[in-house]
């Protein structure tokens, strides 16, 4: 449909939501537009949006769930719905009052389950002696470091450009949805990106890749994932032990010693402080000493 097309370009440069998050909300508002036809036995029109009812949208959610999908992904696919019908309000004047107020399944709060000190530290020697090549080694330790060490997410260590050599006192990161954001780099993580640029085969300027895959071209985070998944294997973590659990290792390790909860977020690039809130709840016994100890009856 011309409709959904528009949409998802409107989200997509406009609103400049993540590739994953448009990918995401085309496939659920085609199956939607599917649904819809059947359930209305004709071809749906864009004027027909203005009359739909809440009980339309709760039968297709109802058949999403029979199909099996889960609170969290029912939950996706009502946002989905709600802001192409923002998007009609604004663009097309097509409003649907009834639509506003559906209310998805409540979901309780996911902990992030970041890694702990000593098996950041071992994931990252580790990744250094499995590697068959020299230059690989230093690159996938590279990699790691900057995720524990900067909290990056591991988009953002990928997408690094060549300039980055030799490694500079910060980074420019261009996070979600274009958010820029200057992160500190530690001595450990310069020196372990000098050290993978030092045996780098590949040509390293303002035009190429930093991190480059075996043959030649920007590195794919499926390589790493798939890497981090054998570390695990080899150093007995758990499942949760993934890429992304050293940047909430990050965090927490911070908060843990001390930093506040406001420069987590900047470091981070959250947009809101209540998803930075996250990590006090793993982090909960020593906000329990804090008080035990600063509290006038602790």
């Amino acid at each position: 449909m011309e409709i959904l097309s528009a949409f998802l370009d409107y989200v997509a440069r406009e609103r400049r939501l993540a590739d994953n998050t448009v990918e995401a909300y085309g496939h659920d508002l085609a199956s939607f537009f599917g649904f819809l036809n059947e359930h209305l036995g004709e071809e749906i029109a864009i004027k027909a949006f203005r009359h739909l009812h809440a009980s339309d949208i709760r039968a297709y959610l109802a058949k999403r769930r029979r199909d099996g999908l889960s609170d969290a992904s029912i939950a996706r696919v009502l946002s989905a719905i709600k802001t192409f019908y923002h998007w009609l309000d604004h663009h097309h004047g097509i409003e649907n009052p009834e639509i506003a107020f559906l209310q998805g399944p409540k979901r309780g709060a996911r902990l992030p389950r970041p890694v702990s000190v000593s098996a950041a530290k071992d994931m990252i020697e580790t990744a250094e002696a499995f590697a068959e090549e020299p230059w690989i080694a230093a690159r996938d330790v590279a990699v790691l470091t900057l995720l524990y060490g900067a909290g990056l997410r591991i988009s953002e260590a990928l997408g690094l450009n060549g300039d980055v050599r030799p490694a500079p006192d910060r980074l420019r990161i261009t996070g979600k949805g274009g958010k820029v954001r200057i992160v500190p780099l530690i001595p450990t993580v310069r020196k372990a990106m000098d050290e993978y640029a030092r045996y780098c085969p590949y040509a390293l300027g303002k035009e190429t890749p930093f991190f480059y895959g075996a043959r030649g071209k920007r590195l794919q985070p499926a390589i790493i994932q798939k890497g981090v998944q054998v570390l695990r294997g080899a150093l007995g973590l758990p499942e949760t032990a993934t890429p992304h659990a050293l940047r909430h290792a990050f965090a927490t390790h911070l908060l843990a010693h001390g930093a506040d909860l406001r420069a987590i977020q900047t470091l981070l690039g959250h947009a809101s402080l209540s998803t930075t809130q996250v990590y006090t709840g793993v982090d909960s016994e020593r906000l329990r000493a804090v008080v035990a100890s600063a509290h006038p009856r602790g």
